[in-house]
C-alpha cells in the first residue's frame, strides 16, 4: 500500500498503511475524521482543528500518522525524550527523532520483535497469529540518567541479527516504568532472546533470517 496523502484545508495527513498495526486510537478517537468501513474517502482532516490532528498523530505509535501544515511546514516537535516503549506480547514502540538506515522516519514508530513480520524491520501484527509471548514489564536494571535525553536516534537493523540502536534512549515497560538509560544498544527482534528486549545472541541459533 502506497502513502496516502489526504489535503486539508490547513493540514495534509499522510497515512502509510504498511507502518499501521491498527492500534485504532485514529477511528475510535475521532471517527469523523478517520472514518472506518467506508468505500472510497476515509480520511477527512477539514473535520478537524490543527491541534485536534496532531493529537491524533501523537496517539499512533507505529507513525503511520503524520500531518504537516498545508503549506509544507512541519507541526509535529521532537519529543523532549527518547522512549522506547516494551509493549506485552507485541512490538518495540519508538518516539525519537529516528534515522533507520540513514533515512528519516519521523518521531514514532513500531518495530518487531517477534520475528515474525512479513514486514521487518516494521511490526506488521504478525506476533498475534504467531503467538508471541513475552512481557511489557521487563525488569528493571541499573542505570544513571542520561546527560542528555533528546537528539537523534540512530537505528540499525543487522542482517539476520538484532536492532543496534545508538542515541540518548530511555527504554521503558509498556506501562512506563524505567527499564534502562543507553545510548548504544542491541535489541532483540528474532524473538528467542533470553534477555528481552535485549539480544542475547539467539538469533544465531534459532537461524533467524531478517528478510521475508
Amino acid at each position: 500500500m502506497s502513502v496516502e496523502s489526504v489535503r486539508g484545508t490547513t493540514v495534509v495527513i499522510q497515512f502509510d498503511g504498511q507502518r499501521c498495526i491498527h492500534s485504532r486510537h485514529c477511528v475510535l478517537d475521532r471517527p469523523d475524521v478517520f472514518v472506518p468501513n467506508v468505500a472510497g474517502d476515509w480520511i477527512h482532516p477539514e473535520r478537524a482543528t490543527p491541534a485536534e490532528l496532531l493529537e491524533l498523530a501523537h496517539n499512533c505509535p507505529s507513525g503511520a500518522i503524520q500531518c504537516a501544515g498545508a503549506d509544507g511546514t512541519a507541526i509535529e516537535s521532537p519529543p523532549r525524550v527518547n522512549t522506547v516503549r516494551v509493549r506485552e506480547n507485541g512490538p518495540l514502540a519508538f518516539r525519537a527523532p529516528i534515522s533507520i538506515d540513514g533515512s528519516d522516519r519521523g518521531y514514532r514508530l513500531t518495530l518487531c520483535r517477534c520475528g515474525a513480520s512479513t514486514h521487518k524491520p516494521y511490526c506488521d501484527g504478525s506476533h498475534t497469529t504467531a503467538g508471541f509471548v513475552a512481557t511489557g514489564e521487563p525488569t528493571p536494571g541499573d542505570s544513571t540518567p542520561l546527560a542528555q535525553r533528546d537528539g537523534p536516534l540512530l537505528i540499525e537493523p543487522l542482517q539476520d541479527g538484532p536492532l543496534h540502536v545508538r542515541g540518548n534512549l530511555e527504554v521503558i515497560t509498556g506501562t512506563g516504568k524505567m527499564v534502562n538509560r543507553v545510548t548504544d544498544c542491541w535489541l532483540c527482534r528474532c524473538g528467542q532472546s533470553k534477555d528481552k528486549p535485549y539480544c542475547d545472541g539467539s538469533h544465531r541459533s534459532v537461524g533467524f533470517r531478517s528478510n521475508p
